[in-house]
């Protein structure tokens, strides 16, 4: 039992680390939430979480070693989701912002729907191969053969939480008045940025190399 809930400090403040870095989640999150609503960001906070869940889970089933060691499989996820923050990053560059006024009357216009925002996260984080390198490297470390089921699901559980936890609290915080009527006053220039690290992150994607 010390053991278990050594490791299990270990993931929560590794996987803490992680999501605090940037990232296309993060990008993704930042973009839907200010140009959105809350409630955008919060359904895009679980489609990050639900990504994640699929990572755990085939990592906890061992397929991530196959993953891994395949280069073919490891390219097709990595042009996929390169595609994906490419297709993304460009729509942001092409965008001429949100006045006050679209803001604060959301119309349909500019509305995201629940299954738009959820499937943008999904996506995002599902294809992006690093993630699949991350948990593979993270679960050796705290996984060993003789472990329970029970102990497993935890560890993956803990993940799927945290996210879905963290990039909600980032879609509430940017979603507050004082922080988002700043960033809107200057959306069109975010978009921008945005849009720029969407791009730049797709083509580190795209030259990453398998082990690395």
């Amino acid at each position: 039992m010390q053991d278990f809930f050594l490791n299990w400090g270990i993931l929560i403040g590794v996987f803490t680390i992680a999501l605090a870095s940037p990232g296309p989640d993060f990008v993704i999150a930042v973009r839907n939430s200010i140009q959105y609503s809350r409630h955008t960001g919060m359904m895009t906070a679980l489609g990050f979480a639900a990504g994640v869940a699929v990572h755990v889970t085939y990592c906890l089933m061992g397929l991530a070693t196959l993953i891994s060691q395949s280069i073919l499989i490891f390219n097709i996820l990595k042009f996929i989701g390169a595609a994906y923050l490419f297709y993304v990053g460009i729509s942001a560059l092409r965008s001429k912002g949100f006045s006050m006024d679209d803001t604060s009357s959301p119309t349909e216009k500019n509305m995201m729907t629940d299954w738009q925002a959820f499937r943008s996260g999904f996506i995002t984080n599902l294809f992006n191969p690093k993630a699949t390198l991350f948990f593979l490297a993270l679960f050796t470390q705290i996984l060993d053969p003789h472990i329970s089921h029970w102990v497993s699901a935890v560890y993956g559980i803990t993940c799927v939480v945290m996210t879905a936890i963290w990039f909600s609290i980032v879609a509430t915080v940017l979603t507050t008045p004082a922080v988002r009527n700043r960033f809107i006053r200057y959306s069109k220039w975010i978009d921008r940025v945005c849009g720029g690290a969407l791009i730049a992150l797709g083509l580190r994607l795209a030259l990453t190399k398998a082990g690395h």
